[in-house]
């Protein structure tokens, strides 16, 4: 039975290329674990990024089709995408191994070092990179696993999303969506904000409200956003313990122009590289959090004027023939609309393209997406959306991209639908001006970067 870290020597990831399972294996392989794993996007004779960045670390990377798994391994790690039918999983429990979910694995992790987890439904990876930067230029030498890499690391050859340093603390992203933000009991926990995403608003609550049971130090809450600070009212009512009064931070003046944010913090003021709104609170939840561990506001200043982003987040591609392209990861209703609206103040014009991603997850939002897209778009904005992306498994197609396009047609917005996303920018080139964005959001879907740089050259 495995219950610590010290429990295993070699262990195998089934599923590896995810963002979610990449970020711990490397953390494990930066701890001198032997790991090694397979992935279904790994095919014979085609080259894959993300094997090539395990590959470098010394990871073994193989077909998902058996030959991986042997009797040495102590522990087989699976996401919650994988099924029980898969035929590596079958042949682990004929080999009798320890077969754990990824999140049962990163709370074991957890347990093992000085943990900040940062929850919410939106915002989670930026602050973990902002709070990670800040850590890391004050000298604490932290350690991260998060859901996106941070450009800062992938431009040392790296995948980005984990990096297992030599300080005390480690810096994890605390997911909602399957429940797993439950299983960690973290020193510190931070609380950006609860907007309805996968679940119900109060099935989401009490998810979030057992989060800040499970913490012990210090729980830091985002005052500013309406289901957050219904949590943090929660708590003042039902905890006496000095963890958890508020933080007592506050951002003021905030401007964006272009693509640069200013503001101050406690009367300290910050610039930051990146746009919108909801990067001040990721920044003011990362610095708040920062000085409460010792890090002073001036310090955190510093840090993060030299913040370079996550990937695609926000991504800037470039600009070219007038039209600026920008990438994001932006999936659920309030982050496509908090998209759209950062790219409100950088042109005129915005022509946002969405690929909903789950059958599931379309329906559960439909009238929400619907809501908030349509509530942002300015005159002479536009929305596009191209056909639900299917990431396999057993699921009900009784919905369509279409659909939320003609609900938002119905509010009278420039609502357009195009199924093939390959055949987007010769749709959308003759609504491109010489002085707009071009916006592309979705998740989940490994090859939407492929895509984003495909329409770049092409643009």
């Amino acid at each position: 039975m495995v219950e610590g870290l010290s429990d295993f020597k070699s262990v195998f990831f089934i599923g590896i290329a995810g963002s979610g399972m990449s970020a711990i294996a490397q953390y494990l392989a930066g701890n001198g674990k032997q790991v090694s794993g397979s992935d279904r996007y790994f095919l014979p004779g085609e080259s894959n990024h993300t094997r090539e960045k395990l590959e470098a670390l010394g990871i073994a990377c193989f077909l998902q089709n058996g030959q991986g798994i042997h009797a040495e391994i102590d522990l087989v790690v699976v996401s919650t995408a994988v099924e029980d039918t898969v035929e590596e999983v079958q042949l682990a429990k004929q080999l009798n191994i320890p077969i754990m979910k990824r999140s049962a694995l990163l709370a074991l992790i957890a347990a093992s070092k000085k943990t900040i987890a940062v929850g919410g439904t939106s915002g989670k990876s930026t602050t973990c990179a902002m709070l990670f930067d800040i850590l890391e230029y004050a000298g604490k030498n932290p350690s991260i696993i998060s859901g996106a890499g941070l450009v800062s690391l992938i431009k040392k050859g790296f995948i980005g999303n984990a990096k297992a340093g030599s300080g005390e603390w480690l810096v994890i992203e605390a997911d909602e969506s399957d429940g797993s933000i439950v299983q960690y009991k973290p020193e510190v926990g931070v609380l950006l904000n609860i907007e309805k995403d996968h679940k119900e608003m109060e099935a989401l609550m009490e998810i979030f409200a057992e989060f800040r049971q499970n913490t012990h130090r210090l729980f830091v809450v985002n005052q500013a956003q309406a289901g957050a600070r219904k949590l943090s009212k929660k708590v003042e009512q039902d905890f006496s313990s000095s963890s958890s009064f508020p933080a007592g931070y506050q951002a003021t003046g905030y401007q964006q122009k272009a693509l640069a944010i200013t503001f101050e913090i406690n009367g300290i003021p910050f610039s930051l590289q990146t746009v919108g709104k909801h990067n001040m609170e990721n920044a003011l939840a990362a610095s708040a959090t920062a000085a409460q561990l010792g890090v002073d506001l001036a310090t955190c200043s510093q840090a993060l004027k030299t913040y370079e982003g996550i990937y695609r987040r926000h991504q800037i591609m470039g600009r070219k023939n007038g039209v600026w392209l920008i990438d994001d990861y932006a999936h659920n209703p309030v982050k496509c609309a908090i998209s759209i609206e950062a790219c409100q103040e950088i042109a005129p014009r915005v022509v946002a393209w969405f690929q909903p991603h789950g059958y599931g997850p379309t329906r559960f939002l439909r009238h929400d997406f619907v809501e908030e897209i349509g509530r942002v778009l300015r005159p002479g904005d536009e929305i596009w959306m191209s056909e639900i992306f299917y990431a396999g498994g057993t699921t009900v197609k009784d919905i369509s991209a279409l659909d939320l396009i003609n609900d938002l047609k119905a509010l009278d917005k420039p609502a357009f639908f195009v199924a093939n996303r390959d055949d987007l920018l010769d749709a959308v080139r003759p609504h491109l001006t010489k002085d707009c964005v071009l916006l592309l959001m979705g998740a989940r879907d490994p090859s939407l970067e492929n895509f984003a740089n495909e329409i770049w050259e092409q643009l």
